[in-house]
Formats: structure tokens, C-alpha cells, sequence
């Protein structure tokens, strides 16, 4: 048997509804924001993510899927979407005269990890993006978006931490004070941390080895380097998201993983998921349409791990089962399959979901399919009401009946509660 590629899964028919629920549950809050969805490609030229992510993240160096075309063009299964939506506004021309632009975008990103509870080779995400404002009402404006998202799902216990990494000079002067504070311990560092000292010291924040959490406790923290100009942004944010009851924690250690980032950051976490607790994050990154070829455009944005979110529903029982199916149709005789076909067409036509059954199964054999269907009402096609001109609808929720001329099935849409 050829079973599916490690770290992909098959969303089958029982799932579905999770994912159907939480996508209605985006549409409707994006909406609520003024934000218009955007879809690129599932596939970018590999430039696309190496000049944006940083050739010195685990992301470019151990996790893109890249190949060579039949064009001998090097290109990449999407890591992430920031880096290609900048790349489609700056082809497209969206907010290259300082337009406004929100946009909103969810889809299949692909990187080689070890899978483990939560996270695939082919992952999902949902995420938004506010362009052309430097204000830092527009990073609110975006923690906000994710927070009514969030809220609107059910979700309540979760923490949202956040930072600010300030602009590139104060940026520069927490990477110099980083690098004089971690070559004390060059013996004591990982592997990798050793190898971040001298390509991205801020990276060592992240470090999950536990001999660097120790080092790390004592690291410099960034609001020492922050200059006046990126408090008082930072500040800004905080006042906003106070002003609108948004709970928040500011946490020093706090960079999120990829080079673009400056000014706040800020990341989702839940104790549902256990030890890997974070769910989503984003933050401001001013320079990246400039690092792309583009006119200068500062912008902020985050995405939600969806198969985390699902996760975080499924602990809470929240997803909601769709009940799809307004009517099933019983066939008492093979003689009746023509009536059946003419009524559900008549049915469907009139905007209402139905069944009929195609295997020419028992009379309780349908109805027990009805009941599996999670089917409201059945309509059956019996030989007594069907010698009169007439079938029965009946009520599967509480067992109530009535008979109904078949030339008078456009009127059943009246009775369906």
C-alpha cells in the first residue's frame, strides 16, 4: 500500500467541519476588519525566501523544500507567506503609492520538520497583513484582528506575549551588546547557538537547548538598546491594546525567528498544546518590500497555526458538527426512483440540501441512513400515498408527519423549520 508522505495528513469527511468552522469563523472577522483575501502561488523562485528569511535561519539552511525546474530555475514550496505576498504586491503594484492596503490570506505552507503534535511537512496557516502605515496603531490594529479571531472561537486562556525590537540602529546595538555577552560562554553554547553568535546572535533567544536557557537568563534584554524613537512606538502599542482590554505580557526574551522583523513582536501561546505552546505570531517589518526590489512600505502582519488552533478547539470541544442535509429521500419500490430524482431535483433547486439513496438499499436500511445523515426531515415514497399522488414528509426530530400531493412538493420548503 502507498501511504502519504511522513509529516502530511488527509483531512477525511469527519474533520472536515473543524476546518469548515474555524474558516467561517476567519471570513467573518476579516470582514468585520476591512480585510481582502490575497492567494499567490503554493510555489515561489527560492530568491524569494532566501533574501527575505535570511540565509542564516534553519528555515532556508535545513527546512525549504527547493528543486530545479525542467528550466533549470531554482524554486521553493512556500515556507511562509509574508515573504511572498511582499513579492505579489511589488509585481502587482498594490501599495506602491502609499495605499493602504489590509490583506488576509490562509493555505498549505511546506518545510521539512520532524513532525510531532501539531506540526506537519505540509502545515496550514491563516494570517493578515496591514501595509503602508508606519503607525503603530496599525500593529495594534493586527494583534487586535487575531485577538477578535481568537475570542471568537472560544479561546480564553491563552497568553499573548509581546516585544519590540526596535528600529535598525537600536536593533544593531542589542545584536553588538548580545555578541559581547555570549562570547563569554563560547565553551558552554550548543552547536547551533555557537554558529548564531556570528550570523544572528538575536537567534540564541529562541534556543530550546537546555544549557542556553541557563545563559540566556542573564542576557542583555533589548529595552536596554531601545532608542527614544522605538519606545515610544512600542508604548503606543501597549496604550492602544490597553485601551480595548487586550491582555498582553511583555516579554524580553521575545524576537520571533525570522530576520525581516523590527519594531513589535509578538506571539500567541496555550496551555492546551503542551510544551510546544506557541500558536501564531507576527510583528512589524518595515525593510522587507526594499529587501524584495520594492519602494519602501512598512508593514506588520502575523498567521495562526491552524492545525494548532484545531488542536486548542478539539480540547475545548468547541468545533461545531455540520448537520448538512435538510432532507433524504426514501425510495419504498424501485418503481418510485424516477418521483425521487424529479422531487430532490425540485428540492434543490429551491436551495435545500438532499439526499436520495442510490444503492437501492431496504426501506430500514434508508432510514437508518437518514439518522446517520443527521438528515431534519425524510420524504418517503410509499405505495399507498404514492397510489393517491402524494408522499409523506416527515419531522426526524420530533416524529411528527403529514402527507403532501406531489403536485405540491414545491410547497414543502414552507414546512421545513
Amino acid at each position: 500500500m502507498i501511504r502519504s508522505p511522513r509529516g502530511t495528513n488527509d483531512i477525511l469527511p469527519a474533520e472536515i467541519s473543524k476546518w469548515h468552522y474555524l474558516e467561517s469563523a476567519i471570513r467573518k472577522v476579516t470582514t468585520q476588519f476591512g480585510y481582502s483575501e490575497i492567494r499567490t502561488p503554493i510555489f515561489e523562485s527560492t530568491e524569494v525566501f532566501a533574501r527575505s528569511i535570511g540565509d542564516s535561519s534553519d528555515i532556508v539552511n535545513k527546512e525549504m523544500y527547493t528543486f530545479f525546474d525542467r528550466g533549470e530555475n531554482s524554486i521553493t514550496l512556500r515556507p511562509e507567506m509574508t515573504a511572498a505576498l511582499v513579492r505579489a504586491c511589488i509585481q502587482n503594484s498594490l501599495a506602491n503609492r502609499g495605499e493602504l492596503e489590509r490583506l488576509w490570506y490562509y493555505g498549505p505552507f511546506f518545510r521539512y520538520e520532524r513532525p510531532q503534535k501539531g506540526r506537519f511537512r505540509q502545515f496550514h496557516q491563516f494570517g493578515a497583513e496591514c501595509l503602508s502605515s508606519p503607525n503603530p496603531e496599525a500593529d495594534a490594529e493586527v494583534i487586535l484582528l487575531a485577538h477578535s479571531l481568537i475570542s471568537d472561537l472560544g479561546i480564553n486562556d491563552y497568553l499573548l506575549n509581546i516585544n519590540s525590537l526596535g528600529n535598525n540602529a537600536s536593533r544593531d546595538r542589542y545584536r553588538d551588546s548580545l555578541v559581547e555577552y555570549f562570547s563569554k560562554y563560547k565553551n558552554d553554547l550548543s552547536e547551533d547557538s555557537l554558529r548564531r553568535l556570528t550570523t544572528n546572535p538575536l537567534r540564541i533567544l529562541d534556543s530550546k537547548d537546555i544549557k542556553d536557557n541557563k545563559i540566556i537568563e542573564d542576557a542583555p534584554q533589548i529595552i536596554d538598546s531601545l532608542d527614544d524613537e522605538s519606545k515610544k512606538h512600542f508604548d503606543y502599542v501597549i496604550n492602544l491594546l490597553e485601551s480595548v482590554n487586550v491582555a498582553y505580557n511583555v516579554s524580553s526574551k521575545l524576537v520571533r525567528g525570522l530576520d525581516y522583523y523590527s519594531h513589535t513582536v509578538f506571539e500567541f501561546q496555550s496551555s492546551a498544546l503542551g510544551s510546544q505552546d506557541s500558536f501564531g505570531g507576527g510583528g512589524r517589518y518595515d525593510g522587507l518590500f526594499e529587501q524584495l526590489g520594492g519602494k519602501f512600505t512598512p508593514a506588520v502582519g502575523f498567521a495562526l497555526g491552524v492545525e494548532r488552533v484545531l488542536l486548542i478547539l478539539d480540547s475545548l470541544n468547541k468545533s461545531e458538527k455540520e448537520n448538512k442535509i435538510d432532507i433524504q429521500i426514501i425510495i419504498g419500490d424501485e418503481r418510485y426512483i424516477n418521483s425521487g430524482f424529479n422531487i430532490s431535483n425540485v428540492l434543490r433547486k429551491q436551495g435545500l440540501n438532499v439526499l436520495i439513496d442510490i444503492q437501492r438499499k431496504s426501506f430500514k436500511s434508508q432510514m437508518k441512513d437518514a439518522n446517520k445523515n443527521n438528515a431534519n426531515y425524510v420524504i418517503i415514497l410509499a405505495e399507498r400515498e404514492m397510489n393517491d399522488n402524494a408522499v409523506v414528509l416527515k419531522n426526524m426530530l420530533n416524529g411528527e408527519q403529514q402527507t403532501i400531493a406531489t403536485d405540491k412538493i414545491d410547497t414543502i420548503k414552507n414546512f421545513i423549520k
